[in-house]
């Protein structure tokens, strides 16, 4: 099988050199996906035997990952993984990702923070932030699963074909997940590690990402 480790990146100079340090030692396809970084973010990548592509433009991770995916479509996918480029995932727990699809016909995993593995999530987010995520995806969304904005997940190439990402922003998670019901597809969730380096967007970020999904179902 071709599998394809698809990273967005966005000025992460200090922690994609490991990462990609990390997977260069494991038996997949890996593309990077410069999203217009105004540090060495483009010339460190470059620097890996890596596939590298780059946004002339910052157009935010939604669509940084589109990118990616439809590069490793051209070069023949069988599954698409996404992961990000800050050093939160562990590349060693790709296999586990991948696993149900290759052994059990799913169309796409999602990684999630909330079954069993240790992930030392900010109080803030933890005790407020996705829960109140949780809410929103089960009520306006229909989504019933553990994490609400995971964004280590695998698919097939099937999946990457039907489920365009239109969101650019951060967005494009609960997008996925929308779409993934939809179209019906075989979907399960798997327990990861995250390790935080930093904590990420707060409450603006959440408002950012819920304004975002409103407009973008008034528009449809």
């Amino acid at each position: 099988m071709n599998i394809f480790i698809v990273i967005p990146a966005y000025n992460e100079q200090k922690r994609i050199g490991q990462v990609l340090k990390d997977l260069s030692a494991l038996p997949y396809k890996i593309v990077v996906v410069d999203d217009a970084s105004s540090d060495d973010t483009y010339q460190l990548a470059c620097s890996y035997p890596v596939d590298v592509l780059r946004h002339r433009i910052n157009r935010d991770q939604g669509a940084a990952l589109q990118t990616g995916n439809e590069y490793a479509l051209s070069q023949g996918a069988d599954i698409i993984v996404h992961f990000d480029a800050d050093g939160q995932f562990l590349a060693q727990e790709i296999k586990e990702v991948i696993k149900p699809i290759v052994e059990e016909n799913y169309d796409i995993v999602f990684g999630s923070r909330f079954l069993g593995k240790k992930s030392e999530l900010p109080f803030f987010k933890e005790k407020i932030i996705f829960p109140l995520a949780r809410i929103f995806n089960r009520v306006f969304l229909g989504i019933k699963l553990s994490d609400p904005q995971s964004g280590f997940r695998a698919m097939t190439r099937t999946t990457a074909q039907n489920i365009i990402i239109e969101q650019d922003g951060k967005a494009h998670c609960n997008e996925i997940m929308v779409k993934a019901h939809e179209n019906k597809l075989k979907i399960k969730e798997v327990p990861i590690t995250v390790i935080y380096h930093e904590f990420g967007q707060g409450l603006s970020g959440a408002f950012k990402i819920l304004k975002d999904l409103l407009f973008s179902k008034i528009i449809k």
